[in-house]
C-alpha cells in the first residue's frame, strides 16, 4: 500500500471477490506502520509475510483502545471519540485524523441499506450521549440531520412533550421520519406517551445504561408493537473503535461490503469458527475503513453468525464493560 489516499479509493469498490485481497494489503500496512499492532503481532510469535488468508490475520483486543492511542502512522488527530462505559475509568479513546472521513463515511453506511438520508426526517432521543463528550453516535446523528436538509430533524435530550408533538406533527408527511433512540429512552416514551408509530422507522441503540432491567430484544420489540404501534424495530451495531456500522434489518444484522464478521472460540482468542458454517462465538470484526487506526478488531461481544454472512449479537464476554451500542440480547 503506498498511502492512505491510495487505499481509500479501494475502500467503496470492495466487493466479495476481492475484500480478502484489500484486506490482506491493508494488514501489511498497519502491521508495519502501527507501533502498537506492530508489537502484539510481535508478542504472539507471528511472521507478517507468513499470513496469506483472511484467517490467519491476528485480531487486536479491543481493550487495547482503553490503554492505547491506536495509530497507523504518526498524525495529529483532529477528534478522539470516547466510548460510553458506565465509570470514567478505562474508556476507550479512537483517534481521528479526518473528522469530515469519518461522517461522509457513516452516511455510506446507512445509505448502503436505506437509501438517501434526504428521504428522512431525523429524530434522536439519545440521553447519555449527548449529556457527555466524544460521542461517534452524536457526532453522526448530527451530520445525518445537517444532510437531510429538513428543518425538522432535531436532538431531544429529556423534552418528550416536544419529541411527541414532532412526531404527531410528521405522521402524515411526505418524508419517512426516523426515530433514532437510545433502548431504555424508546421505553420510557411508550410507556409514557399514547402514539401511534407506524408511520416511523425506529432505530434502537446502546441498550439500558444501567437506566432500567436488560430485556431481550424480541421483548422490546414486542413492547414498542403493543403500546406505540411500532411496525419495524431497527438496530445499529457501532462502536468507538469502529468507523462502520452494521444495521439489523428483521432482525438479524447485515454488514456493509467494506466490513465483515467474523467469530473465534472463547477459549481460544487466536481460533476462528469455520466459515461458511452458522457458529456461535466472540466476535472479531474487520473494519477497512479503520484505515487510520487497527482494522481486525477482537470485541467483548458474543454474536452468531450464519452462512449468509448476517449476524445476531448474544451479549458480551463474562468481565467486559456494558457499554456501546450492542448491549440488547436476542
Amino acid at each position: 500500500m503506498e498511502s492512505f489516499k491510495s487505499f481509500t479509493r479501494k475502500l467503496y469498490s470492495v466487493n466479495d471477490t476481492t475484500f480478502q485481497d484489500i484486506a490482506l494489503e491493508l494488514f501489511q500496512f498497519q502491521a508495519s506502520a502501527n507501533p502498537i499492532y506492530r508489537e502484539f503481532i510481535k508478542h504472539l510469535g507471528l511472521s507478517v509475510s507468513e499470513i496469506s488468508s483472511v484467517g490467519q490475520i491476528p485480531y487486536l483486543p479491543i481493550s487495547f483502545f482503553k490503554t492505547h492511542l491506536i495509530q497507523t502512522e504518526q498524525w495529529v488527530p483532529e477528534t478522539i471519540f470516547t466510548s460510553s462505559g458506565t465509570t470514567k475509568n478505562g474508556l476507550s479513546r479512537h483517534a481521528v485524523p479526518d473528522l469530515q472521513f469519518y461522517l461522509r463515511h457513516a452516511v455510506r453506511c446507512f445509505e448502503h441499506f436505506f437509501g438517501p438520508v434526504t428521504n428522512y426526517h431525523f429524530l434522536a432521543l439519545l440521553p447519555s450521549y449527548l449529556e457527555r463528550q466524544g460521542s461517534s453516535l452524536i457526532a453522526m446523528m448530527d451530520y445525518f440531520m445537517r444532510q437531510s436538509n429538513s428543518e425538522d430533524s432535531a436532538f431531544y435530550l429529556n423534552d418528550y412533550p416536544g419529541l411527541v408533538e414532532k412526531l404527531r406533527l410528521l405522521k402524515n408527511d411526505s418524508r419517512k421520519t426516523i426515530l433514532w433512540g437510545v433502548s431504555f429512552a424508546l421505553l420510557d416514551l411508550a410507556e409514557k406517551y399514547a402514539l401511534d408509530l407506524g408511520n416511523c422507522l425506529v432505530f434502537e441503540t446502546g441498550g439500558m445504561k444501567g437506566k432500567r432491567r436488560e430485556i431481550t430484544k424480541n421483548e422490546m420489540r414486542e413492547v414498542l408493537k403493543a403500546k406505540i404501534n411500532v411496525k419495524s424495530l431497527f438496530s445499529e451495531y457501532g462502536m468507538t473503535e469502529l468507523l462502520s456500522q452494521a444495521y439489523a434489518i428483521k432482525g438479524l444484522f447485515q454488514s456493509p461490503p467494506w466490513m465483515k464478521i467474523l467469530v473465534r472460540d472463547e477459549t481460544d482468542p487466536l481460533s476462528l469458527k469455520v466459515p461458511g458454517q452458522t457458529s456461535s462465538g466472540a466476535i472479531n470484526v474487520i473494519d477497512l475503513a479503520n484505515i487510520y487506526s487497527c482494522s481486525f478488531i477482537a470485541t467483548d461481544d458474543v454474536g452468531r453468525l450464519y452462512s449468509n454472512g448476517s449476524f445476531e449479537v448474544l451479549g458480551r464476554m463474562d468481565n467486559s464493560d456494558i457499554r456501546g451500542c450492542s448491549l440488547l440480547a436476542l
